[in-house]
């Protein structure tokens, strides 16, 4: 019997059980969507923590107060004492190391800021002047906080695109005056639009200088030190003149803890990635539950085709012959499956992706080739047992028995 005979005789058989054709299409379909969708999910979810953390800026190390390893708890928390602060003095004092390209210290809070009869609380960030370049942000009017002693500061604001227009509308931003608690700050420029980052809206900030931030705030603490290396090879001495720089100013305590973008990268890689592929595995059970289907739906079909099958084997049909005609219908049937399964799937990785945007949900390549495979292999292995008991039937009692 020749490929040709095989694939016509399979399609026949497909096309005149229409019901059962269609049961196992549905079964292989939705183990195949299953894979899909679930993995896309994963690898979407995979992709917004790194697009998130690089928009963060490049060459980063991430300074906290606090050491995570003395409680085993988030930084900042030690048993039975408060962590010392990080004051502008230690973020200044990091720029004697050589790896270290930019600073710049943080200080956030929330404050209602006023601008004529409108109003609105948003988070405010206290910043220097080199904070712009170590993110990577641009500016779309104006110009960012000025350069100097971070320690004096100027009544001065930068603004968000969203708040700027829910605050002033319309008009010239520039050179309007507002207030943020009980100060005032003429603004100088107006971000340019830029969204969420890691859940901070960067739309809907106001950023003032550093030393504005503590009078408002009534701090000297600062939230944290974001440290720009000056090259990726430069990361690892940057991190770690930083720890022995503190150490020195912190009288020898080793009291804070110390990021870089590349190690929280690699860590939320290999976690999303583990957990993308073990939902993608527990979605994959329903094609051997599909399987056992097609097992049971074979079986049945030797049963009804029992005339059928004597009457190829009367014909000089040899017993692998018939299993390679079972296991070509299983193989049709396998792949309209996976084919169902894969334009299902993709629709519903796009029917998730209108609900959440801002989630780049792509299904893995892996899981575009391994899920139709997977479906193709699991209908020839279920077929085994089916194939060899119809190439096992004799010809004269097949044809005999009513």
């Amino acid at each position: 019997m020749r490929l040709a005979d095989l694939l016509e005789f399979a399609w026949r058989v497909v096309l005149g059980y229409r019901l059962r054709t269609l049961l196992i299409l549905l079964a292989m379909g939705i183990g195949v969507a299953a894979v899909v969708v679930v993995s896309s999910l994963g690898e979407g979810a995979r992709l917004y923590v790194v697009n998130q953390f690089g928009s963060l800026g490049t060459n980063l190390v991430i300074v906290l107060p606090g050491r995570s390893e003395t409680a085993g708890a988030m930084p900042g928390v030690l048993i039975g004492k408060t962590p010392r602060d990080l004051a502008i003095n230690d973020a200044l004092s990091l720029k004697r190391s050589p790896a270290i390209l930019r600073v710049a210290p943080l200080i956030i809070g929330v404050g209602d800021v006023h601008a004529g009869s409108r109003s609105r609380e948003t988070p405010v960030l206290g910043a220097t002047a080199e904070f712009i370049a170590v993110r990577q942000m641009e500016m779309a009017q104006g110009h960012f906080l000025p350069e100097g002693d971070p320690r004096h500061s100027q009544p001065v604001c930068v603004l968000g695109a969203r708040l700027a227009s829910e605050l002033f509308g319309a008009k010239q931003v520039l050179g309007e005056w507002l207030r943020i608690g009980d100060r005032r700050f003429r603004v100088i420029g107006v971000l340019a639009k830029q969204g969420q980052s890691l859940g901070f809206n960067t739309d809907e900030i106001a950023i003032i200088p550093l030393a504005a931030a503590q009078a408002l705030f009534n701090t000297e603490s600062l939230f944290r030190i974001l440290v720009e290396a000056k090259s990726r090879e430069q990361i690892p001495f940057a991190k770690a003149d930083v720890e022995e720089i503190i150490r020195l100013r912190h009288e020898g305590e080793r009291d804070i803890t110390v990021i870089t973008q590349d190690a929280v990268l690699a860590t939320f890689d290999r976690i999303l990635r583990a957990l993308t592929l073990a939902v993608g595995g527990i979605a994959a059970i329903s094609l051997g539950v599909a399987g056992i289907i097609i097992m049971n739906v074979m079986l049945i079909a030797v049963t009804q085709r029992r005339k059928e099958i004597g009457l190829l084997k009367a014909l000089g049909a040899t017993g692998q012959q018939i299993r390679l005609a079972f296991f070509t219908e299983a193989i049709l049937m396998a792949l309209g499956g996976a084919t169902v399964g894969l334009v299902v799937g993709k629709l519903g990785q796009m029917a998730v992706g209108q609900i959440y945007p801002d989630i780049p949900f792509d299904a893995p390549w892996w899981a575009l080739i391994a899920a139709p495979l997977t479906a193709i292999i699991t209908s020839v292995l279920f077929t085994v047992a089916p194939a060899r008991r119809a190439a096992q039937l004799d010809p004269v009692q097949a044809l005999a028995k009513r």
